[in-house]
């Protein structure tokens, strides 16, 4: 078939593994079953044989295979698939037809809602169709409802064969009311620029304004009478257990309050003056009582329009002509104004249990739809976004996050979040999260470029984070993994300090890119993870420059809780590297309690390798059993002198010793000796490395 499986896909059974590929090429049609005549077997049907064995399947381009599958004649085969598979991925997807989604439709229902499968994995959908990604994720959730004109599902048993919804797809799950494309876009958008021409015409009568913090908010909505509590905490919607047949309640609570609860606390604090905020515009059915100002103090009185106006993502938008739709949804009277699906016609069902979206730009409707889901999703154990371009609608998910850890019986215990950018710095939006949730048991966070804040040297950037995102302390939380990848720029210390503090229960910690103000910072972070973090066991360092941290380091050596330590490409033998590898090494020679090292990309050479061998010496008491030196330009006569010194100290196996990208190409002789004496003592493991066409490439890129 020549299909080779990922390298970082560990197989247990390589029988079902084939069979889990034949099934998949038997089903596109790149197998041509015709020309094998046991395969034309009318006896005999390839894909009933082997869906059985079926665990994953892929679904790619415009569904194929989807409308294969909930045919008739493949009956038995999607009742077997329904039992055997667990994990569903949709991957290149492309603009579909009608018939595709709603096979698609029948497809998920069966294998959700009356199947096993607990996983849903989306990658690379550069442009995704709104309805289609909308079917997915409201399938997922466990909300069905049979397609216009669609067979009822045999086995629901309460669906009426003569039925046909009152709406068409895009209505039903996008609101009646909703144009065709990105309402909610097409309305900030006009928003904006209503308020830039309100700027221009302000601009040159307008005074410095002062800073709105949430204080000056809450007082101010206190002096004209409104409970702040009651207006960004209205009473959330009873989540009901997933296999109910009866209608649920659609979380609206939780889509009204998204836009009030974060947004205000997320209000860009800047030094240019800011001009009025615009008035908040009619409702659409032209109901009265709103509000209006009625002088200068009443500028702050109306929350919603300080949300929209102050705190919207400033970005170029289409110009278009506020009707009676756009008034609608920016007075969020209505939900599916605003592009959250009404379900309240839908059934609830099982519902899947991980999901991730990698690669899949999300709209400001997917985005709404998303976190609309999200708000009751109790059954959610796993959630991924990975690169979806969130921007402001952050603070949506943050919302929904939140309502969704008060939820009874929610399950969220893992959240992995990258993007290319953020509008809070990483270490605000890390703190945010873990107050939102305070059960999650692993976090990974990753932001790739600096938000305008992250600078606050700039001018218009903001000041203190406190303004934003609140001063108070984090409650304690149970965090036992947590991942963050730092855009460039110095970190405030004191910020992940709090988060450390806040996470008793850490047992492993990574910091990729993290750039501190001064080695002090650093070592500040580090007596915390002292103090606090007693139950870490793995740290991990990656491109960090810790070449003027070396007593930082030999510091972390000493510490006698953690078994796993990780030092990747952190330029630690740049400086002093005679007088700092005796220093590491009687460090290591003394910790009797750390099991592994890993030294990638430091630049240890062959000098550097013969002093770490002295950690194995006689008189050491160190139980190190994993070594990973990789890329540290080890040539193989030093490689081999190492093999000879652990033979001499008698040392047995000490476990893994990882040689990935050195020079052992120089000397292929020596290194096939070395590696076979280092093969006595432990196991190695290496590759067959073109130092030199590295070399080349690397000078190639300068």
């Amino acid at each position: 078939m020549k299909t080779r499986p990922s390298s970082l896909e560990s197989v247990t059974c390589w029988r079902a593994k084939f069979m889990e590929a034949f099934f998949s090429h038997v089903l596109r049609g790149t197998i041509d079953v015709s020309s094998d005549r046991r395969l034309c077997d009318q006896r005999f049907s390839p894909l009933l044989h082997s869906s059985r064995h079926v665990r994953q399947l892929t679904i790619c381009n415009m569904l194929q295979g989807a409308t294969e599958l909930v045919a008739e004649p493949n009956r038995r085969v999607l009742e077997t698939l329904a039992s055997s598979l667990h994990t569903l991925k949709f991957r290149h997807l492309l603009f579909s037809d009608v018939a595709a989604q709603q096979s698609l439709r029948q497809l998920l229902h069966q294998l959700i809602h009356h199947g096993a499968v607990s996983q849903v994995s989306l990658y690379s959908w550069p442009v995704p169709e709104s309805a289609l990604f909308i079917l997915i994720l409201t399938m997922s959730a466990g909300f069905w409802q049979p397609g216009p004109g669609g067979p009822p599902c045999r086995l629901c048993g309460e669906a009426s064969r003569g039925r046909a919804p009152s709406r068409d797809e895009g209505s039903l799950l996008l609101g009646s009311r909703r144009p065709r494309r990105d309402a909610a876009e097409r309305c900030a958008a006009a928003l904006m620029a209503s308020r830039r021409k309100s700027e221009a015409k302000q601009m040159p009568r307008a005074a410095p304004a002062t800073r709105v913090t949430r204080r000056s908010t809450q007082e101010s909505l206190t002096a004209g009478g409104t409970d702040l509590k009651r207006e960004l905490h209205p009473p959330a919607t009873s989540h009901e257990a997933p296999g109910t047949k009866r209608p649920p309640s659609a979380p609206a609570a939780t889509s009204s309050a998204s836009s009030s609860t974060s947004s205000y606390k997320r209000a860009p604090a800047s030094s240019a003056p800011q001009p009025k905020p615009l008035k908040r515009f009619k409702r659409a059915a032209g109901k009265k009582g709103a509000r209006t100002r009625q002088g200068p103090g009443a500028e702050s009185e109306d929350l919603y329009d300080f949300v929209f106006i102050v705190a919207g993502e400033k970005e170029d938008g289409e110009e278009m002509e506020i009707g009676e739709v756009a008034c609608g949804a920016l007075d969020g009277s209505d939900p599916s104004c605003l592009g959250l699906p009404a379900l309240e016609a839908s059934q609830r069902f099982r519902s899947i249990s991980t999901l991730e979206l990698f690669t899949v730009p999300l709209s400001t409707e997917a985005a709404l739809t998303l976190c609309h889901l999200l708000s009751s999703w109790v059954s959610l154990e796993s959630l991924t976004l990975s690169y979806n371009g969130l921007g402001s609608n952050i603070f949506r998910l943050l919302d929904s996050l939140r309502a969704l850890s008060g939820q009874a019986g929610c399950r969220l215990r893992a959240l992995h979040l990258s993007d290319l950018f953020s509008p809070l710095p990483i270490l605000e939006l890390t703190r945010a999260i873990v107050r939102a949730l305070p059960l999650l048991r692993v976090l990974s966070i990753r932001v790739d470029h600096p938000s305008q804040r992250d600078n606050p040297g700039v001018p218009g950037n903001a000041g203190p984070p406190s303004l934003i995102i609140g001063d108070e302390e984090i409650p304690e939380n149970c965090l036992e993994q947590l991942e963050m990848g730092f855009p460039r720029g110095a970190q405030p210390a004191p910020l992940l300090c709090s988060v450390l503090k806040a996470s008793g229960s850490l047992q492993q910690l990574s910091l990729d890119s993290a750039t501190f103000a001064s080695p002090q910072d650093f070592g500040l972070v580090l007596q915390t993870l002292k103090e606090y973090n007693l139950a870490l066991k793995r740290l991990s360092f990656h491109d960090m420059n810790l070449a003027d941290c070396q007593s930082e380091v030999l510091f972390l050596l000493q510490n006698l809780t953690l078994q796993e330590i990780t030092f990747s490409f952190c330029r630690l033998f740049e400086k002093r590297p005679a007088q700092f590898l005796p220093e590491m090494v009687a460090a290591m020679k003394g910790n009797s309690t750390l099991k592994g090292l890993r030294l990638p990309g430091n630049r240890l050479g062959n000098a550097g390798l013969l002093a770490l061998a002295d950690v194995f010496s006689e008189d050491s008491s160190s139980s190190l059993c994993q070594l990973d030196i990789s890329s540290n330009c080890i040539k193989p006569d030093g490689l081999l002198e190492f093999a000879k010194r652990l033979e001499r100290w008698g040392r047995g196996a000490f476990g893994h010793l990882r040689l990935f990208q050195n020079w052992l190409d120089q000397d292929a002789v020596t290194a096939r000796e070395a590696i076979r004496r280092l093969r006595a003592t432990c196991h190695v493991v290496s590759d067959s490395w073109d130092s030199s066409q590295a070399f080349a490439d690397y000078v190639s890129t300068m």
